[in-house]
């Protein structure tokens, strides 16, 4: 199978659209598979690392006001898919899929010119504006969410296969969570939080935790914060200037990023963090009680409606960002982190909504369309 991935911008567009060459390499091992971006976002590092050949063309997202720059914008998007169907007209593939970001519109309107079948993955519960225009025009479009399936009343075609992910449904063993603390320097006997924003970090929640710990309203709990690796060294600077040594905190382990999260994952009793789709999936599939901060300049608030199909369920709690202070957060986390019997049940409710073969059924629905 030949197959062309529109991806570009951030993980949350990139890591599906690999997991899905993976898949298909899997099935297929003489498969040839190509990958178009724009070459400004995380694609340009994370495709050539994954062993694909990635081609740029210059796309753009539309502001909505008339200005030169969101004119000149428009100029290169439409120009970009001439460049589009160059490069699927040179490729010739059997299917043309699209996992996100400004990329999407110019190469899945090339592939129709072209009547080169195509589908579209979406992983939020909430589809943006382009993926709303062009699940009209496209001949499938697979969703993360059963929500975003409600949301999508104009598409010719919709499924619900899940989001793809690294992370995969494991036990572990009571003496496996027990190590993976030791290893953390923390206590076995205390319960853990579970902290990040995302592979940068987030402001607002760093705020909150530098609050609480210089405080010491975390007592009785124990945080493994990854802080992100764009503001761990200022976090650091901010420790030390309330007399704190980032390296020897009293119940907490701050790290810039953490590389083994399934295993911190499993280990914890509570996750707080913000609510991209992938950060939705994988709690959902480790069956995780969570306390949700969505990122509030996310495109069509789409972290809040992501938040809210657990929160829908009673898997999770929402604190609004323009809500948040360390006053608030630790209240919510004392009123949950002791109570075994309501973690456990938020648990079994988050992985009530986890879907299973998630990869095979995005490889299925991609086979059936190169079949036609």
């Amino acid at each position: 199978m030949r197959v062309i991935i529109a991806a570009a911008g951030t993980g949350g567009h990139i890591n599906p659209g690999i997991a899905i060459a993976n898949k298909i390499k899997e099935m297929e091992q003489d498969s040839e598979i190509l990958f178009i971006g724009t070459g400004r976002g995380l694609e340009k590092d994370l495709v050539p690392r994954a062993g694909y050949e990635l081609k740029n063309i210059r796309a753009y997202g539309m502001e909505r006001k008339i200005t030169l720059e969101n004119i000149k914008r428009l100029y290169y998007t439409i120009k970009a898919v001439g460049d589009a169907k160059r490069i699927i007209s040179n490729f010739k593939p059997d299917v043309v899929v699209g996992t996100g970001g400004y990329i999407c519109m110019p190469v899945m309107l090339a592939a129709k010119k072209l009547k080169i079948p195509t589908v579209l993955h979406e992983s939020n519960a909430f589809p943006g504006v382009s993926i709303k225009v062009l699940s009209k025009k496209v001949d499938k479009v697979l969703v993360g969410f059963e929500d975003a399936k409600e949301r999508l009343p104009k598409a010719k075609c919709v499924v619900v296969t899940g989001n793809p992910t690294k992370i995969k449904a494991k036990e572990y063993t009571i003496y496996q969570k027990q190590e993976i603390i030791k290893n953390m320097g923390l206590d076995i006997l205390k319960p853990i939080v579970l902290v990040f924003g995302g592979s940068q970090g987030a402001n607002s929640i760093n705020n909150s935790f530098i609050e609480i710990i210089s405080k010491n309203k975390n007592k009785d709990y124990q945080i493994i914060w990854a802080a992100g690796t764009a503001q761990y060294d200022e976090i650091a600077k901010k420790l030390q200037f309330l007399g704190m040594d980032i390296n020897n905190i009293p119940n907490a382990k701050i790290l810039p990023y953490i590389y083994n999260m399934e295993e911190v994952m499993s280990a914890s009793d509570l996750i707080v963090c913000r609510s991209g789709a992938m950060t939705i999936t994988e709690i959902g599939i480790m069956g995780k009680p969570a306390i949700f901060i969505p990122f509030p300049h996310a495109t069509e608030n789409h972290q809040e409606y992501n938040a809210r199909v657990l929160e829908k369920v009673g898997a999770a709690k929402i604190i609004l960002d323009r809500d948040l202070s360390a006053e608030i957060l630790n209240q919510k986390i004392e009123n949950i982190i002791n109570q075994k019997e309501i973690l456990k049940e938020m648990g079994k409710r988050a992985n009530s909504k986890a879907i299973s073969n998630v990869e095979d059924r995005i490889y299925n629905e991609i086979k059936s369309l190169k079949s036609k």
